[in-house]
């Protein structure tokens, strides 16, 4: 049964890094946990591609570098994305059309509001290359909020900002008019509370955990949970084995797809079904015994059946939640809110 569910379930994992400088074309079988091919096998029908930018020291040539990498790195999804069966998608509307036509599903966002800069623009560009959200920091401080975990290769202070900084929140408003979607993945707690009173859409944290079952900086605790359920937005449990569980004896990570389960089970039990989701973080950290790649997706959903999720809310997890979500973001833009 769970095998009829998962090939019928529209898939979206809504975070994937991409290798770079490295232009290696994922339509091939790869080193990579996600490839096209690994994709098809494991019957995951959709995925977004993240412009990664790592924090640098916050300089005007810092914030250049990273907005040049950002766009090079949107551009070089859209341009591997091509070809039989595949569809770069930007809308709700075209991701529920890709998937009714058969076809897999390419999207794309940028990580870390540092490619931003100062330059509220640049948002515009990446919505218009297709990035359908920004995670607002990555792991240090920048310009626009506080981060979960200050960098420790130089001295950065416990926050910077207090949460967002007045930029943060001039980007969230402008992410609100373009119907971009406000990631608060690797924030703050400070900066993630402030981030939902101040859109005026449901935020997302698109790879994030439990913190009450397992206590790390990148993960939400039971309040942070609370405060998505109570603004509309979502959480989406990832498969980094450091947010799941601690480590052995040995010092090793041992996560399993029980343990997303395990994560996925409190955050519905605490904000509901309607507020939860699924990503995987492959090829930025993600990976876990019985989902290690793309090739492996239906594993998660078999470890969901199992615990008695059924065939819509396993529809929920895998994207519907996301869609209503984004549905909301891309209203709120078209009405100029």
């Amino acid at each position: 049964m769970h095998a009829e569910i998962h090939a019928e379930t529209l898939t979206l994992d809504t975070h994937v890094d991409i290798p770079w400088p490295e232009t290696a074309d994922p339509r091939g079988v790869t080193q990579r946990c996600v490839d096209f091919t690994r994709m098809k096998a494991g019957g995951l029908k959709a995925v977004v591609f993240i412009a990664y930018t790592p924090q640098g020291p916050r300089t005007p040539e810092d914030h250049a570098e990273a907005g040049a990498r950002a766009e090079a790195m949107l551009r070089h999804i859209r341009d591997t994305a091509h070809g039989e069966g595949r569809r770069i998608v930007t809308r709700v509307a075209e991701l529920e059309a890709t998937h009714s036509a058969g076809a897999t599903a390419v999207l794309l966002a940028v990580e870390n509001g540092n490619a931003m800069g100062h330059d509220l623009s640049r948002l515009a560009l990446w919505r218009g290359l297709g990035a359908i959200y920004l995670t607002l920091t990555h792991d240090g401080h920048n310009d626009l909020a506080d981060a979960a975990r200050p960098r420790r290769d130089r001295p950065e202070p416990p926050t910077l900002h207090g949460g967002l900084s007045a930029r943060g929140r001039k980007a969230i408003e402008e992410m609100n008019r373009l119907g971009m979607l406000v990631d608060v993945s690797h924030a703050s707690k400070a900066s993630m509370l402030q981030a939902v009173e101040a859109s005026r859409a449901p935020i997302v944290a698109t790879h994030a955990c439990c913190a009450a079952l397992r206590t790390h900086p990148r993960n939400l605790d039971d309040e942070q949970l609370d405060a998505l359920r109570d603004s509309g937005g979502l959480v989406q449990i990832t498969a980094v084995p450091a947010f799941l569980r601690a480590p052995g004896p040995d010092g090793q990570y041992q996560a399993s797809v029980e343990d997303i389960a395990d994560h996925v089970d409190h955050a519905v039990r605490r904000i509901g079904l309607a507020h939860v989701g699924l990503s995987s973080d492959f090829d930025g950290g993600g990976g876990v015994r019985g989902w290690m790649h793309a090739g492996e997706t239906g594993g998660l959903t078999e470890a969901l059946h199992r615990r008695g999720y059924d065939r819509a809310a396993i529809g929920q997890l895998w994207a519907g939640n996301f869609l209503r979500v984004w549905r909301q973001a891309e209203e709120l833009a078209a009405a100029g809110f």
